[in-house]
């Protein structure tokens, strides 16, 4: 069973920067789609950006110029590049894959599109 365990979270203060990391383990990642979710306290899960397998990437649009997701096949993992970090991004961050190996079935951001979620990491900004 394909495991990830993200890292990189930590507190910032608004405008700061963090690289959150998920690494991959037991399978290769190459042909998944790669995504970043994020859940805060009292409400729903949220995609924040995808990665397919021939590196297409889409975001949300609160994350947009701000957020960059890549990948490494080799290494196994994905990363999340957050700058101009706001408190409004803080929350739990979950790294998941799914999808499939010509890309994604539904939208980047359906959680039902992934089958394979990390116990995530958390982020917390303050103002």
């Amino acid at each position: 069973l394909l495991q990830l365990v993200e890292s990189g979270g930590g507190s910032v203060q608004a405008g700061g920067s963090l690289r959150l990391s998920c690494q991959a383990s037991a399978y290769s990642i190459s042909n998944y789609c790669m995504a970043w979710f994020r859940q805060a306290p009292g409400k729903n899960r949220e995609g924040v950006a995808g990665i397919d397998s021939d590196g297409t990437t889409n975001y949300a649009e609160s994350v947009k110029d701000r957020f960059a997701i890549s990948r490494d096949n080799e290494k196994n993992i994905v990363y999340l590049q957050m700058n101009s970090l706001q408190p409004e991004d803080t929350a739990m961050y979950f790294c998941a894959a799914g999808g499939a190996p010509m890309g994604w079935v539904r939208p980047f951001y359906d959680a039902n599109e992934y089958h394979h979620w990390g116990q995530g990491t958390q982020v917390s900004v303050s103002s």
